[in-house]
């Protein structure tokens, strides 16, 4: 295993590597058919390079915890604004996160909705390329222009364009608040009363749903403000409707949505399903598909879907509702259908991430052969 302690390193490993390198941050994250070639770990680039609470502004190597991240941040009342999950639980995977393992695969949770994904939040990066030449894109402070985006690029690249050594972010400050639980009869009724909420002037940061419990909806801010909107949402949605005031309690409902916690236990298939909010039920829920056997939890007011297969389908069933969500995404036209859980077997059979339309597949290919010209960075992973 390669474990280079300076970035310095990292770029003389890439430079000198004979063969494919197979990334890993926290090994938390990683999903579908694990890339070829010696492991290169970046637990040793860590540690805080520049923190200014007054700036709002954070830079880290990419190697940090992110429990480390968050702990710094907690000290001075901060937060990521993306509100970054943790994947391990629903991955069954043993560890910590990485703050380069949330970049790499763009990690948002429900807070994604109003104060942006993770890539949003991010104003600067380092990294080396395959070739091993270090390269930056963005700064350390929140007005930065740049002709050629890197750091959107970087998130959500999944370690197949550069090595990230050292992120930077905007940070904001950390609020309290109130979470409302609205009763519904169906998934059409959620989406309503979501569609209700993040379209009112009340400021929503957070809006799920869970059949047979509730539609979650999280207000924060300043008490008074925080009462207020809460009253107002009452007023404006109706029906029945309880209010979570504890902070603890109402942190507790968000983390699980956040961590997909519901879906953690056992070893059924679990996918990640991106779609505009009518479309996820009318097309999706309401759809010819809704007859398959599925559980599912929706977040950010309809337009991510967590979807678990019944624990007792077989491999084809597996195989064949895979492909369907993926047609059903059309090329990335409707959304996106990612495979985030499921056997080998499974995973060797099918395309882990939604096949792109043919000119952002060229985009894609462009980009590879530009950043990484000889395919050593997590080979095959985007395509499998």
């Amino acid at each position: 295993m390669l474990s280079p302690a300076s970035e310095t390193e990292l770029a003389g490993m890439l430079a000198e590597a004979a063969g494919p390198l197979r990334i890993v941050g926290g090994g938390t994250r990683a999903i579908g058919r694990a890339s070829a070639g010696e492991v290169l770990s970046l637990s040793g680039l860590s540690g805080v390079k520049l923190y200014e609470p007054g700036a709002l502004t954070l830079v880290v190597g990419a190697g940090t915890l992110l429990s480390e991240v968050e702990a710094l941040l907690e000290k001075e009342g901060q937060m990521l604004p993306f509100e970054p999950p943790r994947m391990g639980g629903l991955l069954g995977r043993e560890g910590e996160s990485t703050i380069g393992g949330v970049v790499a695969a763009n990690a948002s949770g429900p807070r994604r909705m109003q104060a942006g994904a993770c890539r949003d939040c991010l104003i600067g990066v380092r990294f080396v390329d395959g070739s091993g030449t270090i390269l930056k894109n963005g700064g350390r402070v929140m007005k930065n222009v740049t002709g050629y985006d890197l750091v959107k690029l970087m998130a959500g690249s999944y370690g197949t364009l550069g090595v990230l050594s050292e992120v930077a972010f905007r940070v904001l400050p950390n609020l309290d608040g109130a979470t409302l639980s609205v009763q519904v009869p169906s998934a059409a009724m959620a989406l309503e009363v979501m569609t209700k909420a993040v379209t009112s002037p009340f400021d929503i940061t957070g809006a799920a749903y869970s059949p047979d419990e509730a539609v979650y909806l999280r207000v924060e801010g300043l008490d008074s403000s925080v009462r207020y909107r809460v009253e107002q949402l009452k007023t404006l949605i109706g029906g029945e409707i309880s209010v979570s005031e504890d902070p603890s309690a109402s942190a507790a409902i968000w983390r699980r949505l956040r961590d997909v916690s519901d879906f953690a236990e056992g070893s059924a298939a679990v996918w990640r399903v991106s779609m505009k909010p009518s479309d996820m039920v009318e097309v999706f829920l309401n759809g010819s598909m809704g007859a398959a056997g599925f559980d599912y939890r929706l977040d950010w007011a309809g337009g991510l879907a967590w979807v678990r297969m019944t624990p007792e389908a077989v491999e084809e069933e597996i195989v064949a509702f895979h492909r369907q969500l993926q047609d059903m995404c059309g090329d990335g036209a409707k959304g996106h259908a990612t495979l985030f859980k499921a056997s080998e077997s499974v995973s060797a059979k099918v395309t882990t991430f939604q096949p792109e339309s043919p000119g952002v597949a060229r985009l894609s290919r462009g980009l590879r052969e530009k950043f990484d010209p000889r395919g050593i960075l997590n080979p095959g992973l985007m395509g499998g």
